[in-house]
C-alpha cells in the first residue's frame, strides 16, 4: 500500500483507466458521485468518528508476507482488475462504427471503473495519516457497491445474443468473466472482510485505544 505523500505507479494506472472509461462515456454519474461521497466520508469518519491513535506499523491487520493472503491477492487482481481490462480493450477494438459502442454503465465498465476506483482510494486510505477503521471502510464501502455492477453486468452479459453485439466467444468469455468477479467479490465480501477483517481491524484499533488509556 502507498505509505507517503503523493501518488504510486499504482494508483496513477488506476486512475488513468478511471479517466479513460470515464471519457468514453462507460460511467454513469452514479458512479463519478459514488466516488466523490466515499471521499467525503472517508474524511469525516476521521476527523469525527475514528481518529489515527498508532503508526502505520501498529495498524497492520494482515501480514502482506503472508503466502495465502498475497496469494489470494494476486488473484483476485487478475479476475477483477487484469482480465476485466483485457475485456475492455478487446471490445474497444472492435468497435468500428460510433452506433456499435457500448452504452454507458453496460457490462464490465462500471465495475472496472469501482476496481480501480477503491486501489486508488486504498492508496490514500493506507498512509500513515488514517486509522484502520478509515483504512477497512474503503474496501467494505467498494466491494458492496460493486455488487450491484456485477448484477448488472451478468444480466447484461446473458442477455445479448451470438453476433448481436459481439462473437460467440466474447459472448461466452463476457459471461464466464462476469459470473467468476460476481462469485469472487460476493466471497470477498460476506466469507472475508465482514466476518473476518472488519471484526480484526475493529478489535486492533479498541486495542490500541485501551493500552493508551491504561499507560
Amino acid at each position: 500500500m502507498a505509505g507517503g505523500v503523493g501518488l504510486s505507479l499504482r494508483q496513477l494506472n488506476c486512475l488513468a483507466v478511471m479517466f479513460i472509461l470515464t471519457a468514453r462515456g462507460m460511467i454513469s454519474l452514479e458512479d463519478l458521485a459514488f466516488v466523490v461521497f466515499s471521499i467525503v466520508y472517508m474524511h469525516l469518519l476521521f476527523k469525527v468518528a475514528f481518529p489515527r491513535n498508532a503508526p502505520l506499523k501498529d495498524c497492520i491487520v494482515f501480514d502482506q508476507r503472508n503466502k495465502i493472503f498475497r496469494s489470494y491477492m494476486t488473484f483476485s487482481a487478475f479476475i477483477g482488475l487484469y482480465f476485466s481490462v483485457a475485456y475492455i480493450i478487446h471490445g474497444i477494438r472492435g468497435v468500428n462504427q460510433p452506433s456499435r459502442a457500448r452504452p454507458r454503465g453496460e457490462g464490465s465498465g462500471p465495475h472496472l471503473f469501482l476496481v480501480t476506483s477503491q486501489v486508488f482510494m486504498e492508496g490514500v486510505a493506507f498512509t500513515d495519516r488514517y486509522s484502520i477503521p478509515v483504512q477497512v471502510f474503503v474496501p467494505v464501502l467498494y466491494n458492496s457497491r460493486r455488487i450491484f455492477t456485477l448484477v448488472e453486468w451478468v444480466r447484461s452479459e446473458f442477455s445479448k445474443v451470438d453476433n448481436e453485439h459481439a462473437s460467440s466467444n466474447r459472448v461466452y468469455v463476457g459471461r464466464v468473466l462476469a459470473l467468476a468477479n460476481m462469485g469472487l467479490w460476493c466471497f470477498n465480501l460476506f466469507g472475508f472482510l465482514l466476518p473476518v477483517y472488519l471484526p480484526r481491524a475493529f478489535k486492533k484499533y479498541y486495542t490500541e485505544i485501551e493500552s493508551k488509556v491504561r499507560d
